[in-house]
């Protein structure tokens, strides 16, 4: 029986082949999404980062002009705020600006004037090896479930080497471990959804986040970075490596 939506996803990703999960991958075209279920959003990253400008004012071209995403990001926004659930984005992302979020400042969630919260977690609190720190946005009947808040650093680093030297860099992941998901992140992500619309958080086999079934107070407040390479896909391009999976 299904339970959520995982839209802007991979057709053969972490959330492919569930019953329980009704996955919208480009062929679909998740912006005609149109409920019933709360969603867990994943829209495209990459004319939204720090490079975005960079590439642009180097290719040009109107597909690589930044925030150009074809409405992908504002229409994930919308599905999150009529259905409930949690979109990610990296931290930094400049969508937020561009669609009026507020940034996340501090530790925890940080509840924002629209009724949703919004907070920073780092997905090396659940097992990546990189920081790979992210922004999140909640929007639902409830206050939001506890995350992991650790900001482990990682042994490796996302992106490129940094010009000060090697005592300055780690290893360097590939793009395919960089673009994973932990997959016990991508179950806190599910929790979130459920929870988001009055359904038990508890679902699969899922070890899910710390202090699960914890709603955040609703003074609590949110959090602070990585940059997303800029690939072409319309759509997000994380693949599975480990027990990291892909969207």
């Amino acid at each position: 029986m299904t339970h959520i939506a995982a839209i802007f996803v991979q057709p053969d990703g972490c959330y492919a082949g569930d019953p329980e999960i009704d996955a919208w991958p480009e062929q679909r075209d998740a912006r005609k999404y149109r409920g019933p279920w709360p969603v867990v959003a994943h829209p495209p990253c990459q004319l939204w980062g720090a490079f975005a400008p960079i590439n642009y004012k180097r290719w040009g071209g109107e597909h690589n002009r930044p925030g150009n995403d074809g409405g992908c990001f504002a229409s994930a926004l919308r599905s999150v705020r009529r259905f409930g659930g949690v979109l990610e984005h990296p931290a930094k992302t400049r969508a937020w600006a561009a669609h009026g979020l507020a940034a996340p400042a501090g530790i925890g969630w940080q509840r924002c004037i629209d009724g949703g919260w919004v907070c920073e977690v780092w997905q090396s609190a659940y097992g990546h090896r990189a920081a790979k720190a992210t922004w999140l946005y909640y929007y639902g009947k409830e206050p939001p479930l506890q995350l992991r808040w650790e900001r482990t650093e990682g042994t490796h680093q996302i992106g490129f080497h940094d010009q000060r030297g090697k005592a300055a860099n780690k290893p360097t992941l590939g793009k395919r471990e960089a673009n994973a998901t932990p997959v016990e992140f991508r179950d806190a992500l599910i929790a979130l959804a459920r929870h988001a619309a009055g359904m038990s958080a508890v679902s699969h086999n899922a070890a899910l986040c710390g202090n699960l079934g914890a709603p955040a107070s609703k003074f609590s407040v949110a959090a602070p970075c990585y940059i997303s390479f800029p690939f072409r896909s319309r759509y997000h391009t994380h693949h599975g490596v480990r027990k990291l999976s892909n969207f």
